[in-house]
């Protein structure tokens, strides 16, 4: 846990392969720390990478369990620390990996948590004594409220009446983590865990919660890419681009957007934090970013930036040489990636496509510079 003493800041690396030496120790070169690592687009023989198969977890696969050590191992060499993350979990497949819809199974009876837990009791086990290993972050971005009657971003009056009607339930979140936590703790009492927020791990997410985790190592998390569709859309570019600072889509109306509205937004994660005695130092923006091809994102970028900074918070940006998806990667600058980077990811192979840095990065680079020893 003495890690996370100090702020610490990284990147997300959500790629398509697992990452070479080379990918590890660029992101060290930067002056990173950490990554939060999720392996759910990995190649695999199973449905379903180290889980098997969502539908009904058995175990894990022993040879995507060999691949995720190996990759650890070449984090630790290039002296990163690594959070492992879950895209999906038994009865809760990520939807990009299920037909683009949303798996609500998990959620749907607290009877379902089962097989969850078991999962994390494994992986726990299999890892607790792995140098690189920093947190177990048990799930990217749940949202149990989704299909639950919560609207997204609702004032906290109503997700806390929201939330009285299902304590005890499928959807109760802070019971969810609860029991993953205890599962983790019965094999391994040292790593730290890692809670995203509920609604996709939204800033406002922990708002409902009546209280803090009762494991005291515990680091709490948000993602911080509001107002969505102005900064994150891909739709965003066939229709008028949202400028910022200016008046965006939220919630169910219009705001104005700039750098006190996202100092605001995140200090609702903090000010909840507070009110149930959770140090600054156990507080996480997890992921955050913008279409690096959005006229707004290098101001936006600043502003997020200094926020987390302002507030002590440990960041990692999404992310770092994404070989899937070229959206957010900002060494790329704000120019289209060559059709060869498309043709690698069709076939399988290695992303070709070699970054020289640019403006845009320099943003987040500075600060990563900043923090180096």
């Amino acid at each position: 846990m003495s890690f996370w003493d100090t702020p610490q800041r990284g990147a997300n690396s959500f790629n398509r392969l697992p990452p070479t030496q080379a990918y590890f120790d660029a992101l060290a070169a930067t002056g990173a720390t950490w990554v939060r690592l999720a392996y759910d687009k990995w190649p695999t023989d199973e449905r379903d990478f180290l889980v098997g198969d969502s539908d009904g977890y058995d175990g894990l696969i022993a040879e995507d369990l060999d691949i995720l050590v190996a990759t650890l191992d070449r984090a630790h060499n290039a002296g990163l620390k690594v959070v492992i993350v879950p895209l999906s979990l038994p009865l809760m497949r990520w939807s990009q990996n299920n037909h683009g819809q949303f798996d609500d199974r998990l959620w749907e009876d607290h009877r379902n948590w089962r097989e969850a837990a078991g999962f994390w009791r494994d992986l726990a086990q299999a890892l607790r004594d792995h140098p690189a290993v920093a947190a177990y972050n048990l799930v990217n971005e749940p949202a149990p409220e989704r299909e639950g009657g919560l609207p997204e971003h609702a004032p906290a009056a109503q997700a806390s009446a929201w939330y009285a009607g299902e304590r005890g339930r499928g959807r109760d979140l802070p019971a969810f983590y609860d029991k993953l936590v205890r599962a983790v703790r019965e094999v391994d009492p040292h790593t730290p865990v890692m809670l995203d927020a509920g609604w996709y791990a939204a800033a406002d997410g922990f708002g409902y919660w009546p209280g803090a985790n009762r494991d005291a190592r515990t680091l709490y998390s948000v993602h911080m890419y509001e107002p969505y569709q102005a900064t994150s859309d891909p739709g965003m570019f066939k229709r008028e681009l949202v400028p910022y600072p200016g008046l965006a889509p939220f919630a169910d109306g219009q705001q104005q957007w700039d750098a006190q509205r996202v100092s605001g937004y995140l200090q609702g994660f903090t000010q909840w934090a507070a009110g149930v005695g959770v140090s600054p130092r156990r507080l996480v923006l997890g992921e955050f970013g913008c279409l690096r091809r959005w006229p707004g994102c290098p101001r936006y970028l600043e502003d997020v930036l200094a926020t987390a900074e302002q507030a002590g918070l440990h960041w990692a940006f999404y992310a770092f040489r994404e070989d899937a998806w070229d959206g957010m990667d900002y060494e790329l600058g704000t120019q289209p990636v060559p059709w060869a980077y498309w043709k690698a990811a069709e076939a399988g192979d290695p992303d070709p496509i070699t970054r020289q840095g640019s403006p845009l990065f320099e943003i987040i680079q500075r600060r990563l510079r900043a923090a180096s020893p």
